[in-house]
Order: structure tokens, then sequence, then C-alpha cells
């Protein structure tokens, strides 16, 4: 039976949660109605392992070159940053209707 921790399950889980109602799948969503359903889970995969291949190269070689302290660091600075701005323009835009 596999830990709480190990990096496998670990993986899993947070996939499975970050991806829960994104825009990618509701993108899918929406080409699976126009589309045939296989050829849409397969371009889906695709664009995924592609996307994961990219982020996994990117931390190897972060991580080679610098100390791990500054990925974290660095990752919770740009996620604070795209946090701050999207709640700064959905509170100044709260008033106005996004149609018009």
């Amino acid at each position: 039976m596999q830990s709480l921790t190990s990096p496998f399950l670990i993986m899993t889980i947070t996939f499975f949660l970050a991806e829960l109602g994104d825009k990618t799948m509701i993108g899918t969503v929406t080409l699976a109605a126009s589309y045939s359903l296989v050829l849409v889970w397969i371009v889906s995969i695709l664009g995924m392992v592609l996307s994961d291949g990219l982020a996994i190269w990117v931390g190897q070689a972060l991580g080679k070159n610098l100390p791990e302290r500054s990925i974290k660091v660095g990752a919770a600075g740009i996620f604070f940053v795209f946090g701050f701005y999207y709640a700064v323009k959905a509170l100044t835009n709260s008033g106005r209707s996004r149609l018009a």
C-alpha cells in the first residue's frame, strides 16, 4: 500500500483537484459537443502531456541552477502577483456588466 507521501499519489490528487472546472476542461467539453469524442480525448491528452513535459523540463533546469528556496519564493511571488492582480480587477469591475 502506498503512503500518503508517495509522489505518484500526491501528483494524481493534485492534478485531479487542479483540473476540476478550469478553462481547459470547459473548452474540452465544448469541443466534445461538436467533434469526435475520441479525437478530442486524444488531442486533450496530447496537450496535457506536452504542457506537463514543458513544466517538468523547466523545473528540472531551474532545480539544477537555483536553490530550492529561491524556486519556492519565486513561485509564491508569481502566484501572489497574479492573485492580487485578478482580485483588484474583479473589485474594480464589480459594478460593470461583462456583456457591455
